[in-house]
């Protein structure tokens, strides 16, 4: 199957509540769907595992947005309350609709949570959940399970198998009944607010992977895009 031309990155300045705040777009040339990748409280776009997601999905018919909340645009150095940082994303939204296909609110650890609390009344076609941050590390009793299984959308949650803030095995301890997705199910038939979970063995919150791993960095990345591409129910380019 042959994977579609990208265009070139392009970047967009959306005035909010909060400031201004900026998407760096990553075009398919015939989009099917947007992603939109929000980024961490402790690091901007440049993460490891949202470029690798902007460089492998546009191909595959995915426009992938990069979204800069206010607070990084502006240059401070510390993330504001949850609740600003909600109201910045849903400001962009309508940017992020205007290309006219479904969007896939996304992004990583607190970029996560934004898109999990604002997914439903969004109109979101489901939720990304990059290092989701089930609980601050070493606090397991400060759960933030609720707002991954209250997104009220198909989710996938792809988390590091030594992510201090939630290791995969702690999915399995989430209150009996939390609605799970069937694995390989793409959004589009996955029942509402189900979540499915990728692990990325030996990764740490940001991805990384120790020297001594049986994986590479890059084959974790793999792990990643390839993982996410099926679940967007989008040719991998090998087919």
């Amino acid at each position: 199957m042959t994977s579609d031309t990208t265009a070139e990155p392009d970047q967009q300045t959306v005035e909010t509540p909060a400031g201004d705040a900026r998407i760096t777009w990553h075009p398919a040339k015939r989009p099917r769907r947007v992603l939109a990748l929000g980024h961490g409280a402790g690091g901007g776009i440049e993460a490891r595992d949202l470029r690798a997601l902007a460089a492998a999905l546009p191909p595959l018919g995915v426009t992938v947005a990069l979204v800069e909340q206010p607070w990084r645009v502006a240059g401070k150095k510390v993330a504001p309350a949850p609740k600003t940082l909600d109201t910045g994303w849903r400001a962009l939204w309508p940017a992020l609709e205007k290309p006219g296909v479904p969007v896939v609110a996304g992004g990583r650890s607190a970029g996560a949570r934004v898109a999990c609390r604002t997914a439903r009344e969004l109109g979101a076609h489901a939720v990304l959940a990059l290092s989701f941050p089930l609980h601050p590390p070493g606090r397991p009793e400060k759960s933030r399970a609720a707002e991954l299984l209250e997104s009220g959308v198909p989710t996938l949650v792809v988390q590091g198998g030594n992510d201090p803030f939630g290791k995969p095995a702690e999915y399995a301890e989430l209150p009996e009944g939390a609605p799970k997705g069937t694995p390989g199910r793409a959004p589009g038939g996955a029942p509402g607010g189900a979540y499915e979970l990728l692990e990325v063995p030996y990764g740490d919150h940001g991805f990384a992977v120790p020297k001594r791993a049986p994986l590479s960095q890059d084959e974790a990345l793999d792990i990643i895009t390839e993982g996410v591409a099926a679940w967007l129910g989008v040719p991998d380019g090998t087919r």
